[in-house]
């Protein structure tokens, strides 16, 4: 009795667990029954096992088979494992085949391959394809440079200002690694500035705006850039200041204030020469007034050893009046008085 009742027991479990299988696959199977039907309708047949593989690998199946219906509608030939691979490197699937869709519309290619480089770049594919079939337009300079024109100044010294619009398409091939839109409009606006200072006149630049489009479209710009330069119209031109005039006029100005320094520097030494020679007359003159303090010494000298007689110095006297009466009579007057 004991091992009846122990079979029975065993029986009823293996049972119950069945039955609980059983349950959690036909839920399973119940949850993707509407995405396996649509994708059975649509032609882009997904087994059940695959679905319930998605839910275990935490792919939401739904997008697949989306995605994969569109692709399958349009003729494209891409994996189920393509896909999740994509999905699970963070790409964006559903983008990605809306993009390939509107190339091979477009007769461009574009493999599976190169639309998730580019979508993993985070390029957005999509626009990209969009540009490729309709041509954008960028302005020259772009509002976020912070000014309105491109400014440069020819051979005369005239300033011009320009406005430029660049018609370009997304170049696929060089999408992942070219160069972005900055790039481009910074490279037409050196060429701008480039073609300007190269005028000898700034009327011809005004009479041949033309030039300036040649000139620029001729460098080449787009190379190694994600777009291809279709053409570059001159929008807007005008003439601004005469730059040359007014580097001219600042550089007399500069010269000035230098001549002017030259001149004060020299004035100053000439002045300091002057005091240096008053200094020395008044040097010359104290050692005068010493020289002269020392004659009547030699002369009492002189006395003293009979060197000088009482007549010399009365004739010394006397030529020291003559010489003084002479001065009195050199010296100017203020006039009669009345």
């Amino acid at each position: 009795m004991n091992l009846l009742g122990a079979a029975e027991g065993f029986v009823i479990a293996i049972v119950l667990v069945v039955l609980v299988v059983v349950i959690v696959i036909v839920g399973l199977m119940l949850q993707f029954l509407g995405l396996y039907v649509r994708a059975l309708v649509s032609g882009a047949r997904v087994s059940m096992l695959e679905l319930i593989g998605m839910k275990l690998r935490k792919v939401p199946a739904s997008v697949i088979v989306n995605s994969r219906i569109q692709a399958t509608r349009a003729g494209l030939n891409v994996t189920q494992t393509e896909m999740e691979s994509h999905l699970l490197a963070g790409g964006d699937v559903p983008r990605v085949i809306t993009s390939m869709i509107a190339a091979s519309k477009a007769n461009i290619d574009l493999p599976f391959k190169t639309a998730t480089a580019i979508d993993l770049a985070g390029r957005d594919i999509l626009e990209a394809i969009q540009t490729s079939v309709n041509p954008k337009v960028i302005d020259v300079p772009s509002a976020a440079m912070g000014r309105t024109t491109i400014d440069g100044v020819a051979k005369n010294g005239i300033q011009l200002k320009v406005k430029a619009r660049v018609t370009v398409r997304t170049n696929i091939k060089r999408l992942v690694g070219g160069a972005t839109e900055e790039t481009v409009i910074a490279r037409v606006g050196e060429g701008i500035v480039t073609s300007i200072g190269t005028a000898n006149d700034h009327k011809d630049v005004l009479e041949n705006p033309d030039h300036i489009s040649k000139a620029v479209l001729a460098k080449g710009l787009d190379a190694n850039t994600a777009f291809e330069i279709l053409s570059i119209d001159i929008a807007d031109i005008d003439v601004g200041e005469n730059i040359g005039a007014k580097l001219q006029a600042d550089q007399a100005e500069s010269d000035k204030r230098r001549f002017q320094a030259e001149a004060e520097q020299r004035r100053a030494m000439a002045i300091a020469h002057e005091q240096e020679n008053v200094a020395k007359q008044a040097e010359n003159r104290a050692a005068v007034v010493l020289a002269e303090a020392e004659v009547p010494r030699a002369i009492a000298e002189a006395f003293r050893k009979g060197n000088l007689g009482v007549m010399d110095y009365y004739r010394l006297r006397n030529v020291q009046a003559d010489t003084a009466m002479r001065d009195a009579v050199a010296r100017p007057t203020d006039g009669p008085k009345s």
